[in-house]
């Protein structure tokens, strides 16, 4: 019972630290450019959200699985191309099933063989611990990339289109920004959304 317990004690301090304490954008300041990039839709948002996630958790899991035959001078180009054939497998996803997206994400899609979270969980965690709980870490910082992302496109759609997930909710007449499309709306809100989350954060470290 005991066993039980600390196992799924564990399980939920990995997926705590992934979606909140130490989330890889909101924290760690991982994959910003991407998150910038393809957060001025709530659909291309997902759809790069659940890239990351399938290729953090794949890739974690098959680096930990292998990780005492390794080389220690090869961990990185192991890491690389077993990051790559699953990022490739995304793209190939999309691309023959969601072009629309696939075109509207365009060279982002592969550059998740250089995001950041994805390299970091491989050499953080997963040549430290066994394949559940590096599938488990995997899962738990895609959804919190997946997460921001989300939540910075909620704002930036409407205000770059006056839609969420296509359906207009602005009202009509409404005069469209710009710079919301673009990534420098991104960076604004993402910076403001840390800055809050960061003081916020202080404050409650203070009164405690």
């Amino acid at each position: 019972m005991n066993f039980i317990r600390i196992r799924y004690t564990k399980w939920f301090n990995i997926i705590k630290n992934g979606m909140k304490t130490g989330n890889p954008i909101f924290v760690a300041a991982l994959g910003l450019c991407s998150a910038l990039a393809v957060s001025n839709t709530v659909e291309n948002a997902i759809a790069m959200g659940l890239g990351v996630t399938f290729v953090t958790m794949v890739s974690s899991m098959f680096v930990s699985m292998f990780r005492n035959y390794i080389p220690s001078k090869l961990r990185i180009v192991t890491y690389m191309v077993i990051i790559s054939t699953f990022t490739i497998f995304v793209q190939k996803f999309l691309q023959a099933y969601f072009p629309d997206i696939y075109s509207s994400l365009g060279a982002y899609v592969g550059l998740i063989i250089t995001n950041c979270i994805v390299m970091g969980r491989a050499e953080a965690f997963a040549v430290k611990n066994p394949w559940r709980y590096s599938l488990i870490d995997g899962f738990a910082s895609g959804m919190g990339y997946m997460f921001v992302l989300v939540l910075v496109a909620l704002i930036r759609e409407p205000l770059a289109f006056g839609t969420i997930l296509g359906y207009q909710v602005m009202p009509d007449g409404f005069t469209t920004w710009a710079s919301m499309a673009i990534a420098p709306g991104g960076f604004f809100i993402l910076g403001l959304m840390i800055w809050i989350l960061r003081t916020w954060a202080k404050s409650y470290e203070q009164e405690a």
